[in-house]
């Protein structure tokens, strides 16, 4: 007898522990197959650190293969679901079509860069939500220093080493951080050059971290100014060109380098389903069903699910509640086929936490404020304890980048049109 086969399409949080619960739970009554565009799950809290050197890309990009037994891994891009059917299409890398019948779909493809209608940001800015991404802002940032040391011009030398970050949430927080320090160590080993690389982190909100315990922000703004970040809250970009950008107090900032942190949305694809949704995300119930189609679950960034704890509101969209909710599909979908009851979604917050590079962090676990190298122990600990993989690696890292000086070379594997910040699939180079 076949047995029922359970489609998962996405590996982000969510749909890996969704996939990595189902192996554990359900092995036996229905076959797992995991539908994703890449081989690897993607740990997106340290990307931060790979722009900067301090982990190699490798490290966070843990197998699906080997990692979760008992899955079928098929490597390809969704792009059609037939709900009355039920079958999933996709596009291998190789450009060929497939179908993949489900008994039971989990739609779990997560989000992408979440775009504003400036002038020339789609143009000029790069995102920050793919290792792709990652990999090219940390060449960008290696080319730029190098240019600058070669020029005798003081304006492109200043522009140069000037780099725009927008967006002052979790992302933007660490990449101009880790990016100060970064450039600080770079300019260390080019004793011709002089000037120090400038870095401005801007947000329209009133605060850093918006978002988090306003402690976590008030350590991260004290850390960032201290490092010399120029910090502009209440301040974004209102035109971008190929040369600098324009701000909405009216200075215009010439630089080459212009990152886009300002948020995430849920993947285009979601709107192509032909499902309701709520901000762009699919509605669910608190089972994480989609309505009307009991054989259908939603979670992570992509779902609406309702927040227990805020009634009337769904959850954020972040790793903690894509983590939780995976694993509750995956329960709920066990629940299905007969083992155990299915459950509502329920969380309990964990605290957050807030790599700020070097001996700094921020951390609020079970809401006991941390700074310093506390914060950074808390800090380190969690995101190992998280990692599904690849550990000890990680801390080798974490370990040589404390004691021998950090190598910056720019492979130049990633060209800025094979990132561009409008993109459906960050997690991927655009081959043109």
């Amino acid at each position: 007898m076949t047995k029922p086969r359970v489609v998962i399409v996405g590996a982000g949080f969510a749909g890996y522990h969704a996939a990595k619960t189902l192996s554990r739970l359900a092995s036996r009554r229905a076959e797992t197959v995991l539908l994703n565009t890449t081989d690897y799950f993607l740990y997106l809290p340290l990307l931060p650190e790979v722009a900067a050197g301090v982990v190699e890309p490798t490290r966070i990009s843990v197998p699906l293969a080997g990692t979760l037994d008992g899955v079928r891994v098929v490597i390809g891009e969704a792009n059609r679901v037939d709900l009355h059917n039920r079958w999933v299409g996709y596009r291998s890398p190789e450009g060929d079509e497939g179908q993949l019948a489900y008994d039971r779909l989990v739609l779990s493809v997560g989000s992408v860069n979440k775009l504003l209608p400036i002038p020339g940001v789609t143009e000029y800015a790069h995102g920050f939500r793919g290792l792709p991404e990652a990999l090219y802002l940390h060449d960008h940032v290696v080319r730029q220093i190098e240019l600058a040391e070669v020029t005798d011009d003081p304006a492109e030398q200043r522009a140069r080493t000037t780099f725009v970050v927008v967006g002052a949430g979790y992302t933007g927080t660490e990449v101009a951080a880790h990016g100060q320090l970064f450039t600080d160590r770079l300019i260390a080993q080019r004793p011709h050059l002089k000037v120090r690389p400038r870095w401005m982190l801007l947000d329209v909100a009133p605060r850093v971290l918006p978002e988090l315990d306003q402690r976590m922000s008030i350590t991260a703004d004290r850390v960032l100014r201290r490092r010399g970040v120029d910090v502009r809250m209440g301040t974004s970009v209102s035109e971008a060109t190929p040369d600098g950008v324009m701000l909405t107090d009216g200075e215009y900032v010439p630089t080459c380098s212009l990152v886009w942190c300002v948020g995430v949305r849920p993947d285009p694809f979601v709107a192509e389903l032909g499902l309701r949704t709520e901000r762009g995300r699919l509605v669910v119930d608190e089972y994480l069903n989609v309505p009307g189609y009991p054989e259908v679950f939603a979670c992570g960034d992509a779902s609406a699910v309702p927040d227990p704890s805020r009634p009337g509101q769904i959850c954020a969209m972040t790793a903690q509640h894509a983590q939780r909710q995976g694993k509750l599909a995956a329960h709920n979908i066990a629940a299905s086929y007969g083992q155990g009851a299915r459950k509502p979604y329920k969380h309990h917050e964990l605290g957050w936490v807030v790599d700020l590079g070097g001996k700094d962090a921020a951390a609020n676990p079970l809401n006991v404020s941390l700074a310093g190298l506390p914060a950074k122990a808390v800090t380190r600990g969690y995101h190992l304890f998280a990692m599904p993989g690849n550990r000890a690696r990680v801390g080798a890292d974490w370990v040589l980048d404390a004691t021998l000086p950090r190598p910056a070379v720019q492979l130049g594997l990633v060209p800025a049109n094979a990132v561009p910040l409008e993109s459906e699939s960050p997690e991927v180079v655009r081959r043109r």
